[in-house]
């Protein structure tokens, strides 16, 4: 196509616009002609009702996040949670979640905004029971299942955390119990089991005061009678594990890496101290206690290890001797007391307690895991519980880029579909990540910008799209070669 036109009797010259092969091509072609035409001239105002501007700008049907919408709706896929559920309205408040965290009624907004028709308020309200259900997350938590081949010698991570409310009243569901932040509203527990990588398996809520302590047993029950599990390696902190806990884990057969708390100085350390007089602790050093197998324990072997770390001891003995001297000042009279190990009370006197003191400094850099795993070694052992750090992350994701807090739900089928969501969240985020080796919201910051459009040409619709920076472009690549190794 071209524009031939003079400006001298006799001369000519052309433009050349472009080629066609289609009808839609052509008419690209001609409303880039018309507006060539149209460039710089004015417009004489009769006072009449203009045509279809002939050589105006082209009109915008549509518009979505073509890239981020469909990244997301292809790692949903992935996870095979369309054929768990089946539920497109359930799709469509997942990824609203992901790409912008908001109340269930300001969802349709997000999902309007990306560029696809929102289900109504009515919908996602009648919806709220089934996902509820346990039935529903069940099969959610299967198909993450499936994702990492489980099998008796499956890591698992296991982690809480608690949820609170903005209300003053407990009703049985959310109540006030011990908080990590402080708080003292109503609040509920979700304890999360993860794989060794942080992908979430299994979310389960608890009244608000449970102890944390009594939430891994029943999870790890539900997990395991669900996939039909004779064993697992569970790998938690010591804050999770009671000596009732303990116990019950070793009824229970389970295998087990913990976290384990030192009340005393342990004999192979006291006894390391006495072989070695005169010499500092090697930094890494580590020393092995064995007891064997009894009826308590199943017939399994307990193993715990104690790793000395210099940095650890460092920052511990700093800690201490900060206390240590708030408490000389409490003493003094110098400073109220509060909350200080260091200070006894006896009667009415007060002094500082310096058996503790001697005590705490002697096991400062030291922290022990206990396993009854056969044939353990240190590196595996230790190597396994500092995984964890891969569920404390996700834990962040679900408060921070997906803010799971449900702060103003009230009714527990609420609460438990609000769960729901976050958990299916979690698992096509970490997908996502793991796929791109992006932050998920550095993804959806960056794929948001880049949409997809729908242009009216003449009687043709004509799609276009921004161009992506190209290192965008290689993460969408990455997206789309794992599918296809899918």
């Amino acid at each position: 196509m071209q524009i031939v036109w003079s400006s001298t009797k006799g001369s000519r010259r052309i433009e050349h616009l472009g080629s066609a092969a289609t009808d839609a091509e052509v008419e690209l072609l001609k409303a880039a002609g018309r507006q060539k035409l149209l460039a710089g001239q004015g417009e004489l105002d009769l006072g009449l009702q203009p045509p279809a501007a002939a050589g105006g700008p082209l009109h915008i049907t549509s518009s979505r996040m073509g890239h981020l919408w469909d990244s997301l709706s292809a790692a949903y896929d992935a996870l095979d949670f369309d054929t768990a559920v089946g539920d497109e309205v359930f799709r469509q408040l997942v990824l609203a979640r992901i790409i912008e965290p908001t109340s269930k009624a300001d969802a349709p907004r997000v999902i309007a905004e990306a560029g696809i028709t929102p289900p109504s308020d009515r919908t996602i309200t009648r919806r709220l029971r089934l996902y509820s259900a346990i039935g529903f997350r069940e099969q959610l938590a299967a198909a993450c299942a499936a994702q990492v081949n489980l099998g008796p010698a499956t890591l698992v991570l296991y982690d809480v955390t608690t949820l609170y409310f903005e209300t003053d009243e407990g009703d049985g569901f959310r109540e006030p119990g011990f908080s990590k932040e402080r708080r003292l509203e109503p609040q509920i527990t979700v304890g999360l089991l993860s794989d060794a990588n942080g992908f979430p398996l299994m979310v389960h809520a608890f009244e608000g005061n449970k102890a944390e302590t009594k939430t891994m047993l029943p999870t790890l029950r539900s997990f395991m009678d669900t996939h039909g599990l004779s064993d697992v390696v569970i790998v938690a902190d010591a804050g999770m594990v009671s000596e009732a806990n303990m116990a019950a884990i070793e009824a229970a057969g389970l295998s087990y890496i913990l976290g384990a708390k030192m009340p005393r100085v342990p004999y192979v350390i006291d006894q390391w101290r006495t072989d070695h007089p005169d010499q500092d602790i090697p930094d890494g050093l580590t020393l092995t206690a064995r007891w064997p197998g009894g009826p308590s324990t199943k017939g399994k072997d307990v193993t715990t290890f104690y790793q000395y770390a210099h940095d650890r001891g460092r920052r511990t003995i700093k800690g201490i001797e900060a206390q240590v001297a708030k408490a000389e000042a409490a003493v003094a009279g110098k400073a109220s007391v509060k909350r200080n190990r260091f200070v006894q009370l006896s009667g009415g006197s007060r002094s500082v307690n310096r058996a503790l003191e001697e005590k705490a400094k002697s096991l400062a850099g030291w922290k022990a895991y206990v396993t009854n795993v056969a044939d353990p070694n240190p590196e595996m052992v230790i190597g396994s519980y500092r995984r964890l750090f891969q569920i404390e992350r996700s834990f962040r994701m679900a408060k921070s880029d997906l803010r799971a807090r449900p702060i103003y739900h009230r009714k527990q089928d609420s609460i438990e579909a609000h769960l729901s969501i976050v958990f299916a969240a979690m698992a096509v985020a970490h997908w996502i990540e793991q796929v791109t080796g992006w932050s998920i919201k550095r993804f959806v910051k960056t794929a948001r910008r880049y949409r997809t459009f729908t242009i009216a040409a003449g009687e043709h619709t004509i799609t276009a799209v921004d161009p992506v920076p190209a290192d965008l472009a290689q993460t969408l690549d990455a997206i789309k070669g794992r599918l296809q190794a899918h």
